[in-house]
C-alpha cells in the first residue's frame, strides 16, 4: 500500500476511509481531524482554557498530545480512583506526560475527598463499580472545571465509545440520554461545564496508532473492573460488523447526529437546581452524588462500630 498523502510506502491503514498513511502523513491526518471536530461543532477558542480529563490510556494522552500540537490552552486533570494498583500506573503515565512535555496537570482523589475509594463506594452501596465511577468522575471534573474557571471539559471519548454508547442507548430506547448524545454538550445552568469530545470519528484503533507513533508512554491495560461491561459487548458486536463494511461505525453515528433532532422531544425541561448539601447541580433537593455517598457513609460507620 502507498501512503494517500505523499505516496510513499504506508504504515497505518484507515479502512473506513479507504486510505492508508506513512507515520508522519498519518500525524497530519489525525491533527487535521481533531481539529476538524473541534471547529465543526465548536467546541472552543484558541484563547479558550480547556480542562482535558486524562485517565492514563491511549486515548486521552493522545488528544493531549494533539491538543498541545494544535496550540490550545489545555490542562489535565487526573482522577485517582483509588482502584489498588490500575490508579497508581494509571497516573503514573500522566505524570510521566506531564514531565516529558512540560505541561501541566492536576490530580485529585476520590479516597481523599471522601474517605472512600471508588471500589469501596460501589461495595458499600451494593452498585456496579463502573455505574459509580462515571458519576463520581462527572461530578469532579464539572466541580474542577468550575473551581479552576475553565469554560470546556474535554474528554478522550472516541468513534469507538461514542458508537457503542449509542448503540446501547438504541437498544435499551434511553429517549433522554438519546437527545443529549453529541460531541459538544452545552451548558445549561451556570454551574454546569460545557463538556466536548474532539476525538468522536477517530476509532480506537488510530488513536492506538497515533499514540505508537509519537511514542507516549500510556497504560496498555484494561480496568480491572471493565470485564463483563456491556460496553464491551457492543463494541465486540459493532467491530464484528465494521471489519465485514469498513466505515459502518462512523455513518452510525453522523447519520444519528444529522437526525438526532427527532428525539428533541424526549429532553425535557426539567428544573435544574443547586444541591442543598454541595451546591452542585442536580433536579432534586439533594444530588445522586451526595445521596450516593451517605449511603456509603453510613455503611461504612455502621460496619466500624
Amino acid at each position: 500500500m502507498r501512503c494517500k498523502g505523499c505516496q510513499a510506502k504506508a504504515t497505518v491503514e484507515v479502512r473506513h476511509h479507504n486510505a492508508a498513511y506513512c507515520n508522519d502523513c498519518f500525524q497530519d491526518y489525525f491533527l487535521k481531524r481533531v481539529q476538524h471536530n473541534i471547529r465543526a461543532y465548536k467546541m472552543f477558542s484558541p484563547g479558550d482554557r480547556v480542562l482535558l480529563v486524562v485517565s492514563g490510556g491511549k486515548d486521552s494522552l493522545s488528544l493531549w498530545d494533539a491538543l498541545i500540537r494544535l496550540g490550545y490552552q489545555v490542562t489535565a486533570l487526573y482522577i485517582d480512583l483509588g482502584i489498588e494498583g490500575y490508579s497508581q500506573r494509571s497516573g503514573d503515565k500522566c505524570r510521566e506526560f506531564a514531565a516529558k512535555n512540560g505541561t501541566s496537570l492536576g490530580t485529585i482523589s476520590v479516597k481523599e475527598v471522601w474517605g472512600l475509594s471508588i471500589p469501596e463506594i460501589a461495595r458499600k452501596t451494593r452498585r456496579t463499580p463502573c455505574a459509580v465511577c462515571g458519576r463520581i468522575k462527572r461530578y469532579l471534573f464539572n466541580k474542577c472545571a468550575l473551581e479552576g474557571s475553565f469554560p470546556v471539559v474535554a474528554t478522550g471519548h472516541n468513534l469507538d465509545d461514542e458508537a457503542a454508547s449509542l448503540l446501547g442507548n438504541l437498544l435499551h430506547w434511553q429517549t433522554g440520554y438519546l437527545a443529549r448524545q453529541q460531541p459538544n454538550l452545552p451548558a445549561t445552568h451556570p454551574k454546569l461545564v460545557k463538556k466536548v469530545k474532539p476525538l468522536y470519528t477517530l476509532t480506537e484503533r488510530e488513536c492506538l496508532a497515533y499514540a505508537l507513533i509519537r511514542n507516549i508512554p500510556y497504560l496498555a491495560e484494561d480496568c480491572p473492573y471493565a470485564e463483563g461491561a456491556t460496553s464491551i459487548t457492543y463494541k465486540e458486536a459493532l467491530n464484528h460488523i465494521e471489519a465485514a463494511s469498513p466505515g459502518t461505525k462512523l455513518s452510525f453515528l453522523k447519520g444519528f447526529l444529522k437526525h438526532k433532532g427527532l428525539f428533541r422531544e424526549y429532553d425535557g425541561e426539567v428544573e435544574l437546581r443547586e444541591c442543598s448539601r454541595c451546591g452542585q447541580v442536580t433536579t432534586e433537593e439533594v444530588c445522586s452524588v451526595c445521596r450516593l455517598l451517605e449511603r456509603a457513609q453510613k455503611r461504612s460507620a455502621a460496619q466500624q462500630k
